[in-house]
């Protein structure tokens, strides 16, 4: 999934942050021992904590990031209970482990209930980096006025998943008439053959879209769908904003995405053609019925995400649907702020122990709040109470590991 619209060198104009969400693990046998010891995580790691440690715990909105927590237990349910909660995270302990938690917080009717439930079955374990290096910043999902065929201005294809893409893993192939294939070809290449669309819109529109991995595609007849993610060509990304600056297109402050868009609509369509392709990575879409306007589009889990309660963490360190903590601040967060957050999403930028992505929401406010943010904080996960007991016990020093504030 790092993202949006400072100097985007943090978020996706500057750095690919599509996430798709990954196929669901086949079951697998429950193990025939307990865990013995978990590793933990590339990073150091404090001793289990006190909820009354947490900043603004006691004020702390919970109802919604509840609510992101269970949906995540939906798609933990239908997993083995023998199965590690992230092969890449077996300090986090197993899926059975988290059971229980998932059947009791739909107990909760109330954020003081929900505070105590939460209290009664997790423990709270900070995070820390060991250079003391940490950043959060903010994303959102666009909405972007669309046509059900090419009408000026909105002249671009929002790219429909091709029928010659052969997946193949982080290198797709294309399907050739004489039944071979190759590499799939760059976004240059791709736009000059033409693609099948699920809708046309503005090409800066379109561009940052396909940056943004995902969004909203609203039409004059008042129909609203959703652009989903559904899958790439191939190609490294590479950021058209730095290429924009380096050939002196834009200056630095002009490196946001109403920058460029700016810088587009002077340049005209083929100066914006020949920076777009700067980019080779392009993005194919799916569309989807809107469902709830409340809630974001699907993020790595496979679940939707839910404003300031969703978070897109490294998922080579983080399992996804952990319920996390977060002290930081930003002008779109009012300031100063802390809550809980769910793991639900990942990103290309989003890279480190004590890094994340807070989920802002849909539209134009959504973005603006999400382009405030890029500041460093806190983080802690919450772990089942005997997950936490067993990293207590675990000998942080003859693991290479040091323990303590950044």
């Amino acid at each position: 999934m790092l993202r949006r619209f400072l100097l985007l060198a943090s978020a996706c104009v500057l750095a690919a942050c599509q996430s798709a969400p990954p196929p669901a693990p086949a079951p697998r046998p429950a193990p025939t021992r307990p865990v013995e010891q978990a590793p933990l995580p590339p990073a150091a790691i404090e001793h289990p904590a006190s909820f009354r440690e947490l900043p603004n715990w006691e004020t702390a909105p919970i109802e919604l990031p509840l609510s992101a927590f269970k949906r995540s237990c939906v798609k933990l349910k239908d997993r083995s209970a023998g199965d590690y909660l992230a092969s890449v995270a077996p300090w986090a302990g197993y899926v059975a482990e988290w059971l229980p938690a998932c059947n009791l917080v739909d107990d909760a009717v109330d954020d003081e209930s929900a505070r105590q439930i939460l209290e009664s079955l997790f423990t709270p374990v900070e995070i820390i980096d060991p250079a003391g290096k940490s950043r959060f910043t903010g994303y959102f999902e666009p909405l972007y006025e669309a046509r059900y065929t090419p009408t000026p201005p909105f002249t671009e294809p929002v790219p429909a998943l091709p029928t010659d893409l052969v997946p193949n893993g982080a290198s797709p192939k294309q399907r050739l008439r004489n039944g071979g294939t190759r590499p799939y070809p760059a976004r240059a290449d791709i736009t000059t053959n033409g693609v099948s669309a699920i809708a046309y819109a503005h090409p800066a529109d379109v561009f940052f879209l396909q940056i943004q991995g995902s969004g909203r595609l609203r039409f004059p007849d008042g129909r609203t769908v959703r652009a989903a993610y559904a899958a790439h060509n191939g190609h490294p990304f590479k950021s058209t904003a730095n290429w924009l600056m380096e050939t002196g297109r834009i200056t630095p402050g002009e490196a946001s995405m109403q920058g460029i868009r700016a810088w587009m609509d002077r340049a005209g369509p083929i100066e914006t053609r020949l920076a777009m392709n700067q980019n080779p990575r392009f993005v194919f879409f799916r569309a989807l019925p809107e469902g709830d306007p409340n809630l974001g589009p699907e993020g790595a889990q496979g679940v939707p995400l839910t404003p300031l309660s969703s978070m897109a963490v490294d998922t080579d360190i983080h399992p996804l649907g952990v319920p996390m903590y977060v002290q930081t601040t930003a002008p779109g967060l009012g300031g100063d702020w802390a809550g809980m957050l769910i793991a639900q999403d990942t990103g290309g930028a989003i890279k480190g122990a004590v890094r994340g992505d807070l989920y802002f929401g849909t539209g134009v406010e959504a973005g603006e709040r999400a382009g405030t943010m890029n500041a460093p904080g806190r983080l802690w996960v919450f772990l089942p109470k005997g997950v936490a007991e067993r990293l207590e016990q675990t000998d942080i020093a003859a693991l290479g590991f040091q323990a303590g504030s950044p």
